[in-house]
């Protein structure tokens, strides 16, 4: 029997009802070998071990873990700005944000693609420990918790290290974490241990098994209490369906390139018997049969025959064309690296499409943004300052689609006086022509200081053309 705290509630095993396929197919051909005939059954009549070489020559087409990387990259692919509301020592903090190297726009470009594929991530910000278990202070001065690296960081929480939660109308009142920590082996080695966090408002624990290391029988490690009023954890949705309830927005896909992992097999089964013809004879007797260049066979019966049977292809085009089928529904779904549009298309066609294939992604990369600065005001909390501030992610894909069509356009616009240089600046800005931490009224002091562009000024020399009246004269 598996103790209380150890155990998953029934809401966090529906938020982590999909993981094993994701990880799965996230993890590519070895992992879905490994998984076995949980996604590649073994066919009635089929012996284990037909199966087993079935299942070890095996391949993935990997179309929900390319469709991932490239949608999960988008919003990244333009760096993440600070808004002037973050405080500068955050932005400091914001540069190794987790304390293992990552910055502000690393982090958050992973956790964006774990919700992307999973339909669920989570940050939570950590404050190391200044007290010792018996309540000791750890350190003297603040010197020295700065010598020590004592201050908040983010941690990426996967779903599946979700065991339960509680909560009320103002959010999280009790959350379990499963965690995997290293403790000493002997003089040279460490050992994983499982550990179960619970974080409470205002206080934590840390649970593990007791010596016995029985299932039943764990306690409290150690505890503590923070200077928070809430519990420092902020979900981050791909596809939300409710509080703390979410499913992988790709799903389909997903089951989409698990059937194609299926036919593929049985296509390549396939493809190997027929690539090998059986030798049939009939009427031979008993004389040895010889196959090769320079023998013959010998038979004495009138109606003998010996040839090689081979397969009709009728079976192998049908397995072919509904692959093929099935890789167009996959690009449907939502594989955009695999989508292919033949002869010309319009400038309008790319945008509509776009639009459609960005609406879904905006949402996501705007849920990432929201979790961000409820990250950041945590920060801000652990350090006593009043606001986190807000960060900024690009979500203007189809501006980055038509970039280079749409800058000229607005060019022309603004030379034709139609389009003020300030606007002219900010959708430049948005379409990444700019960099976005760029400054109108810095820029305009810039371009006043330059002076008018080359060719633009009268030339009083110029012959023929007449001079200028004095202002002074009357």
């Amino acid at each position: 029997m598996v103790h209380a705290v150890r155990k998953q509630s029934d809401a966090a095993a529906a938020l982590n009802k999909h993981c094993a396929l994701i990880d799965a197919l996230l993890g590519g051909t070895d992992a879905m070998r490994v998984a076995g005939k949980t996604y590649l059954p073994q066919w009635p009549g089929e012996d284990d071990k037909s199966h087993e070489t079935r299942l070890a020559v095996a391949t993935l087409f990997p179309a929900y873990q390319r469709t991932i990387e490239v949608l999960g990259a988008k919003p990244f692919s333009k760096p993440v700005t600070f808004g002037k509301d973050v405080p500068a020592k955050i932005q400091t903090l914001c540069e190794d944000v987790d304390r293992q190297g990552r910055n502000l726009h690393a982090f958050l470009a992973e956790v964006g693609q774990e919700a992307l594929g999973y339909g669920f991530s989570g940050i939570l910000v950590d404050y190391p420990a200044t007290k010792d278990k018996d309540g000791r202070a750890l350190y003297v001065t603040k010197a020295d918790e700065d010598a020590a690296g004592v201050r908040p960081y983010f941690v990426q929480i996967h779903p599946r290290s979700i065991l339960g939660w509680l909560s009320d109308k103002s959010g999280l009142t009790q959350l379990r974490l499963l965690e995997r920590v290293e403790v000493p082996d002997g003089e040279f080695d460490v050992e994983l241990i499982d550990q179960v966090r619970v974080l409470r408002r205002g206080a934590w624990e840390t649970w593990r098994k007791t010596e016995n290391k029985r299932d039943d029988d764990w306690a409290v490690h150690e505890s503590g209490v923070t200077t928070l009023k809430g519990i420092p954890f902020v979900p981050v949705y791909g596809n939300r369906l409710g509080f703390m309830m979410a499913r992988p927005a790709l799903l389909e896909l997903a089951h989409a390139n698990v059937e194609h992992w299926q036919s593929k097999s049985d296509q390549q089964n396939i493809l190997h018997v027929a690539r090998v013809p059986i030798l049939f004879g009939k009427g031979l007797g008993e004389n040895e049969i010889v196959v090769g260049a320079g023998t013959a066979v010998k038979a004495d019966h009138p109606d003998a025959d010996l040839k090689f049977v081979e397969h009709s292809g009728a079976a192998i085009e049908a397995g072919r064309v509904s692959i093929l089928d099935l890789e167009d529904r996959m690009r449907q779904a939502g594989a955009e690296l695999l989508v292919i549009k033949p002869g010309n298309i319009t400038e309008s066609q790319t945008l509509a499409d776009n639009e459609q294939g960005a609406c879904a992604l905006q949402k996501v990369a705007e849920n990432i943004e929201d979790a961000a600065d409820q990250a950041l005001q945590f920060m801000a909390d652990f350090l006593g300052e009043q606001t986190g501030g807000h960060i900024t992610l690009f979500k203007d894909f189809g501006a980055a689609t038509l970039a280079e069509a749409s800058a000229e356009l607005l060019l022309k616009t603004n030379q034709a006086g139609k389009l003020s240089d300030e606007s002219l600046h900010e959708e430049f800005q948005r379409r990444g022509i700019i960099k976005p931490d760029t400054d109108w009224e810095t820029e305009k002091e810039r371009i006043d200081r330059q002076g008018p562009p080359p060719g633009t000024m009268d030339d009083e020399t110029t012959p023929g053309k007449p001079a200028k009246p004095d202002p002074e004269e009357p």
